[in-house]
């Protein structure tokens, strides 16, 4: 649905008015498209209704007021774009939507930077499971002596040591898409969670 624009009479308010809107346009354009509408259609009808009131001021000074009681749009859409960004991350699961939002949501708290350095770990996952594809023999889950050495990719003077063993071998790829899913899909339902309950 395409937003109506409010007609000034003047051209400098109706200027002043696109430009507002144009910003708002910018600020939320990587929300969804309905997400999007919906911001626009508020503060559309917000500027609608304070025009309506009717004052001694001129057309321009009014409209300037109101935009200013409203705010800066990069500004006050700061909350409200962080909180719908991670709904439309935990709703799609999908990781490029899941980093955008924990960037945005960096600042709101704790437990956003946790969430982050989880996420920065699982993607850790993948990339020893490229460097496994590329040196087979040098990456995986190392033990020495019976007890945890290393889950990357080892020295090669380390290799020739006896008391070091691989313990995955060609489970190693597998078992690493295996956790990596589980986690992820784990991590994204927590933030799910989390979010359900900041909202209440």
């Amino acid at each position: 649905m395409k937003i109506k624009e409010i007609q000034f009479k003047e051209t400098a308010s109706q200027r002043i008015y696109r430009s507002y809107m144009k910003r708002i346009e910018i600020t939320v354009s990587s929300l969804s498209k309905s997400d999007q509408q919906d911001v626009l259609l508020e503060f559309n009808s917000h500027i609608y209704e304070g025009l309506a009131r009717k004052t001694n001021k001129h057309e321009t000074d009014h409209l300037l007021d109101l935009l200013e009681k409203l705010g800066e749009p990069e500004e006050v859409l700061k909350p409200l774009i962080a909180d719908k960004k991670l709904e439309q991350a935990t709703r799609t699961f999908n990781p490029v939507h899941l980093f955008k939002a924990i960037a945005l949501n960096i600042g709101n708290g704790i437990s956003y930077v946790v969430f982050g350095i989880l996420y920065i770990c699982l993607f850790g996952f993948v990339i020893l499971i490229y460097f496994k594809l590329k040196n087979p023999d040098q990456v995986g889950l190392y033990f020495k002596d019976d007890s945890f050495m290393l889950l990357g990719k080892l020295n090669s003077e380390y290799m020739k040591n006896p008391n070091v063993t691989e313990i995955l071998g060609n489970w190693f790829i597998p078992a690493l898409v295996g956790i990596t899913l589980i986690a992820y899909l784990l991590l994204t339902l927590l933030l799910k969670f989390k979010r359900s309950i900041n909202k209440h």
